[in-house]
């Protein structure tokens, strides 16, 4: 069964801004894991961290998700093949990826390259499911784009020229489609199952498809250093960036479509940037307010939010 998106002319400002609210605050969790992926990268390898991520996940949710399940493991086998393509793309391939790139570059080109995923988003969409984007939104996408460069740049356009790229960032790009693969998907999600549910077996196929990994990086790459302290960075992510992010886009995409969830994606780069100035030390200045100003009028442009009557 596939899940029909809300019309959200008909809804008042804060039932129409409810799935936005959760997609924004999905981004900003996962901009945390951009930074502490990063900061993490020579004591944990990037399979590992994936792999206890959402192992801790499991953990987390197996309390409240085995009681939903019961009676309804035979959706898990009727779709056997959906939760394959997405635990093995949303949550096993592509955090894995995400976190092999970022031992060879930065979180700010990492960032950068993300947030070319609405162009994506909108190109795939077409492709699968026929649904193309109005030019309203074509327009959002390239004022978002260009708030993201504003950050990025620390307000200085030539300080774009300074950036160098590398085969990591090669690798980023590459995990795009492999996002947006799974965020077109899951409007085929069962609907009788409900997110934690759904989510827990997600993360249950993922960990089966990332163990082969897992095993060989111990093996034959590096371990883990653990520590108290990476333990804790490790369990955030999982409660983060594993089961809040992953239940509130979930559930925001069922809301409203991949083509519109895609959209909040640059709130990820401005995000990370505001996080490196509370996180990090960082200075805040001028451009940092203008180009998140900037990425959340985009925003509001693709979205077309109208007060219903």
């Amino acid at each position: 069964m596939t899940a029909t998106p809300i019309d959200d002319t008909r809804l008042n400002w804060r039932q129409a801004l409810y799935p936005y609210a959760l997609l924004i605050a999905a981004n900003f969790f996962w901009a945390s894991n951009w930074i502490v992926g990063r900061g993490l990268h020579e004591a944990f390898p990037p399979v590992a961290l994936s792999f206890w991520r959402w192992s801790i996940a499991a953990m987390v949710l197996a309390p409240v998700a085995l009681p939903r399940l019961r009676g309804k493991w035979h959706l898990v086998r009727s779709h056997w093949w959906l939760f394959l393509i997405l635990g093995g793309t949303g949550v096993a391939t592509f955090q894995s990826i995400i976190y092999i790139a970022l031992n060879y570059t930065t979180a700010i080109n990492a960032t950068i390259l993300n947030a070319g995923s609405p162009l994506v988003m909108v190109l795939m969409v077409w492709a699968i499911e026929g649904q193309a984007a109005t030019r309203r939104q074509w327009l959002g996408m390239a004022l978002t784009f260009v708030g993201v460069l504003l950050i990025v740049s620390r307000g200085e356009w030539r300080n774009l020229l300074a950036l160098h790229f590398n085969p990591g960032d090669l690798v980023v790009f590459v995990s795009v489609p492999i996002w947006c693969l799974y965020s077109i998907l899951l409007r085929h999600r069962p609907r009788p199952m409900d997110g934690m549910a759904f989510l827990f077996v997600l993360t249950l196929v993922g960990l089966a498809v990332l163990s082969p990994a897992y095993v060989y990086e111990t093996i034959y790459v590096r371990t883990p250093v653990w520590s108290w302290g990476i333990a804790g960075i490790v369990i955030y992510i999982a409660l983060t960036a594993s089961v809040l992010g992953y239940i509130f886009w979930n559930r925001g995409v069922a809301l409203i479509g991949p083509n519109r969830a895609g959209f909040t994606s640059p709130f990820q780069p401005a995000f990370t940037a505001l996080l490196a100035v509370i996180v990090l030390g960082e200075e805040f200045h001028l451009y940092h307010a203008i180009g998140f100003a900037i990425v959340l009028a985009g925003w509001l442009l693709t979205t077309g939010l109208r007060r219903g009557t």
